[in-house]
């Protein structure tokens, strides 16, 4: 019997600006640069999510949602050491640990939880999760949400499902039963042209998946067979425990060198919907854009933001990539290289990113 947990801090970057800063808490937090100035929404906590703000969108979007949101810095330094402490709190659970980004993780418990049925292993994974969050609570002071189910599918769901500051348990009895009302993007590996696709079919829930007579290869080619397990809540993916893809990048050198804006927004085009396909058939989504320039005399920079939601479509990719160029005003020559790479891959979450 397997017993997974998904493990996800809530609103991770605001909620550790919150417990830093005690002014903050309560208040509509959001992470990034102010709406006086060119910047994008890096993270938000909850009381901003409230008004429609999201990451990645502009800051002067967010400022006209939520006027009296408190906008902050981000820092990522301080994100990145909270990240190391919880992994080790959760590491030191007993259970072997795949980190999937700053704030996220499975734990594979089935070694704590003999039983002799799935369901009774569930249960006992239930006061493991619960001793993580309330750990991680007295000692990092930071809510987190725990999903578990018999398998990583089902935890995520658990997880994304119970937030915020939650515990869900999905039993192995009713798992095709629990997913039949919720649409089909909250499965692993639908994003936004497989959903659309579905929908075509007129499949628009998991529940329509279940029904569907047909042969899903049709509407989603050979992810269809694939596609049809997660609908039933069946999937066997092990946890990730040695190397895997860190990041997605591209480079174009030019002929000669330039400072074309046009030429330049061509590149990153290409570049944008590439590593989107990559994305894609990697079925990962990323939190890090970064662009590279090298000018003629060889001297090279790179630069880079990072975003609390999902991104996998390549306009948005695009977007925060022109964003860089432009804050950052690093097209002041020409270039003779331009390169756009993603990285702090995690799996789909569901959430689709909306740009405003």
């Amino acid at each position: 019997m397997r017993v997974i947990a998904h493990l996800d801090l809530d609103a991770c970057f605001a909620s550790i600006e919150q417990r830093d800063n005690p002014a903050l808490r309560g208040k509509p937090v959001i992470v990034g640069a102010p709406p006086t100035q060119r910047g994008v929404v890096a993270a938000c906590s909850y009381e901003a999510r409230k008004f429609g703000v999201r990451s990645a969108m502009p800051s002067v979007t967010a400022g006209r949602l939520c006027p009296d949101a408190v906008f902050v810095r981000p820092r990522m330094e301080v994100y990145r050491t909270e990240s190391r402490l919880v992994m080790r709190l959760i590491a030191e659970s007993g259970g072997v640990v795949e980190q999937t980004s700053i704030d996220e993780a499975y734990v594979d418990f089935s070694e704590l939880c003999p039983a002799e049925d799935q369901d009774s292993a569930l249960l006992k994974g239930l006061p493991l999760g619960r001793f993580l969050k309330e750990r991680i609570r007295s000692e990092r002071q930071l809510a987190a949400t725990v999903g578990i189910g018999s398998n990583k599918l089902l935890a995520k769901i658990g997880s994304d499902k119970a937030k915020p500051d939650g515990l869900m348990v999905i039993p192995e009895s009713g798992k095709a039963e629990f997913l039949r009302p919720f649409p089909v993007r909250v499965l692993f590996g639908v994003g936004k042209a497989t959903e659309v696709a579905l929908a075509r079919a007129g499949v628009e829930t998991v529940a329509d998946l279940q029904d569907y007579a047909g042969d899903l290869r049709a509407l989603v080619g050979s992810f269809g067979p694939k596609l049809r397990r997660f609908a039933f809540g069946d999937d066997d993916r092990p946890l990730e425990l040695g190397e895997d893809i860190r990041s997605i990048s591209e480079e174009e050198t030019f002929l000669r060198d330039t400072e074309d804006r046009k030429v330049l927004r061509t590149s990153l085009r290409t570049m944008a919907a590439n590593i989107a396909e990559r994305l894609k058939r990697h079925q990962l989504t990323a939190h890090t854009v970064q662009v590279k320039i090298r000018y003629g005399d060889f001297s090279t920079l790179t630069r880079q933001i990072s975003v609390e939601d999902p991104l996998s479509e390549p306009a948005d990719i695009y977007r925060l990539g022109c964003f860089l160029l432009g804050r950052e005003r690093l097209v002041c020559r020409p270039l003779r290289l331009i390169g756009l790479g993603v990285s702090s891959l995690r799996e789909p979450t569901g959430k689709q990113l909306t740009l405003l």
